[in-house]
């Protein structure tokens, strides 16, 4: 999972998520981004993904289309983390 978080406006992009054949439809998506959700409690959490596979995954979860550019309001990068952390 690839994202950005802003620890000043507390909010948080997720730019990708990557799930081998063998790991789709077990659940370990959705566990990514409970931890995701338990590392950052304060953060709300929004996607600039649209792809099938993501798409589900991000409804269920509740996490909602970020807008343009998927940066936060005040344009700061905030911390990337790279996939597979």
């Amino acid at each position: 999972m690839t994202y950005r978080a802003c620890d000043t406006c507390a909010e948080g992009v997720i730019t990708d998520v990557v799930l081998d054949e063998p790991f789709r439809d077990c659940g370990l998506g959705t566990r990514a981004l409970s931890h995701l959700r338990s590392q950052y409690p304060d953060v709300t959490w929004r996607t600039t993904l649209d792809t099938r596979l993501t798409r589900a995954l991000l409804r269920r979860m509740r996490v909602p289309k970020a807008t343009a550019g998927g940066n936060c309001p005040h344009g700061r990068p905030g911390v990337t983390a790279p996939a597979g952390s």
